[in-house]
């Protein structure tokens, strides 16, 4: 195989054409330098009117996760405010039980609710101690505030309460102001109001009077607050008068309490008895 030697005259010609395109591309570009600045200005317009939509589209996005973020973090402020003003309601409950506690001459046993059915007429609430911890049927739950109902059934580590909103609730109740008596009932129609009947037209009556156990039926103890008295109604053809009452303890909040180990007074059951018996 022969090889070509390569010879200087032989690149004379392509040495002189590449020569002859620099000096025109030179001489080009010298001769038209404003056409050049215009099209570099045109150039730099047309890429500052694309990056203007394209940087607002940046800020948007950035904006949008910015915005995105203050949710997340306002979401779990929210929350832990919340749980602050659970737990700050939960302390001042608990407070007022301790206080409650302290002042009451009763033995009393706290409990927990850990089960609510108040959507019915037959409500019931269960609460986290039985006869393991002496409790027994028709003992009182009541929280500092008052009167909540007794205990129907009792077992080793859960009891039953029958609650104030019970169309079998039934508690002997008296006018603080001026003693006069009557039964306390729920009438199944509104929650939020209760009812004490059998109180004589010819007792004065206003709202804001407060109402509590009148411990004549032997079945709660004397005294504990029931409601405030919101309105009266005089009964058609009858000598006594409908009170109504606003409870003092809110059953939907209720979280905690008290069970009253009250037991019936013997000797009274003892005369009830005899009384009966008399007449059999």
């Amino acid at each position: 195989m022969r090889f070509r030697s390569f010879n200087l005259s032989d690149a004379k010609d392509y040495i002189l054409t590449a020569f002859i395109l620099v000096f025109a591309l030179s001489l080009m570009i010298s001769r038209h330098q404003g056409g050049i600045d215009s099209l570099r200005k045109a150039s730099i317009t047309t890429m500052s009117l694309l990056e203007e939509p394209l940087s607002n589209i940046r800020v948007y996005r950035q904006a949008l996760n910015t915005n995105n973020y203050l949710e997340r973090q306002n979401i779990l402020l929210q929350d832990e405010l919340s749980r602050l003003r659970s737990v700050e309601k939960e302390n001042q409950e608990l407070r007022k039980l301790l206080g409650y506690r302290q002042d009451n001459p009763f033995d009393l046993t706290p409990v927990s609710i850990v089960g609510k059915q108040l959507s019915g007429m037959n409500n019931v609430i269960t609460v986290d101690a039985g006869t393991d911890e002496g409790l027994e049927e028709g003992m009182p739950l009541v929280t500092s505030n008052g009167l909540v109902g007794k205990i129907i059934l009792a077992g080793k580590h859960y009891s039953q309460v029958m609650p104030y909103y019970n169309s079998l609730f039934r508690v002997s109740a008296k006018i603080q102001v001026n003693q006069a008596n009557g039964i306390v009932s729920w009438p199944g129609e509104h929650y939020g109001e209760l009812v004490m009947n059998f109180v004589p037209k010819t007792i004065e009556v206003d709202s804001g009077f407060v109402v509590v156990t009148s411990g004549s039926s032997n079945q709660f103890p004397d005294g504990i607050p029931i409601g405030t008295v919101t309105r009266t109604i005089p009964e058609p053809g009858k000598e006594t008068q409908q009170i109504f009452l606003n409870p003092n303890v809110m059953l939907a909040d209720l979280a905690q309490g008290f069970i009253i180990k009250f037991k019936p007074d013997s000797s009274i059951i003892q005369l009830q008895q005899q009384y009966n018996r008399l007449f059999e």
